[in-house]
């Protein structure tokens, strides 16, 4: 797998939470490797009850349908053989993180992933959009899109090109060949005030170590 490799992924859901009983309508994702996208997994399913006027609204996903669509437990078997291994990326990672945790545990699997959060870390490495919506920052970027939003892989999609620029902004601002994932999790911890220390310290560590990964300092 290579190093930059990341999943970004992006659920639509009959509603906030796991724990009141929502599921997944649609399961969006696209694989990145190198700054491209390689790969896309989409799928609609079928939660096992009617969706409210609101989502399918909100969605454009109607009873219809879900109805005629693969129950949860098929995609999510399909979607975890998918995914692998692989670090994982959304937008507002705390809740497509819960709804994925929630459907593996029915399926008896479990999330071995790290999943990173891009609302958190563009927040510190955007600090001059107007908010962190991603509508806002599809407009404060210029990421290319047809204007569809509240799709699972359309939004996939263009958090997928916002992990993109994340990484692109790194690499042009302080001359990094390789943006490792655990960067950009680890900036979403720090604050905002801290990141470019927090960076440029993580370089210098960086330039410590190399020696010794490549022999030149033996004892």
């Amino acid at each position: 797998m290579p190093e930059s490799a990341v999943i970004v992924l992006d659920f639509e859901t009959t509603g906030h939470s796991p724990a009141f009983g929502d599921r997944p309508i649609e399961v969006g994702a696209v694989r990145i490797e190198d700054g491209m996208m390689v790969d896309r997994f989409q799928a609609l399913m079928n939660p096992g009850f009617a969706i409210s006027w609101f989502i399918e609204s909100l969605t454009g996903i109607s009873n219809e349908l879900v109805a005629a669509a693969p129950d949860c437990e098929e995609v999510m078997t399909r979607f975890a053989d998918w995914i692998g291994d692989t670090p994982l990326a959304a937008h507002n990672a705390r809740f497509d993180g819960t709804f994925l945790d929630a459907e593996l545990a029915r399926i008896g699997r479990e999330r071995i992933n790290p999943m990173a959060c891009t609302v958190l870390a563009s927040r510190r490495l955007f600090p001059g959009s107007p908010n962190h919506k991603l509508a806002t920052l599809v407009r404060h970027l210029g990421i290319r899109t047809d204007g569809t939003f509240h799709r699972a892989l359309a939004d996939a999609e263009m958090t997928g090109q916002l992990w993109i620029a994340m990484t692109d902004l790194l690499r042009g601002r302080y001359h990094l060949e390789e943006v490792p994932f655990a960067l950009i999790q680890a900036l979403t911890r720090i604050a905002r005030s801290k990141v470019d220390r927090f960076i440029r310290a993580h370089i210098d560590a960086q330039r410590v170590l190399q020696p010794v990964a490549t022999g030149a300092w033996t004892a």
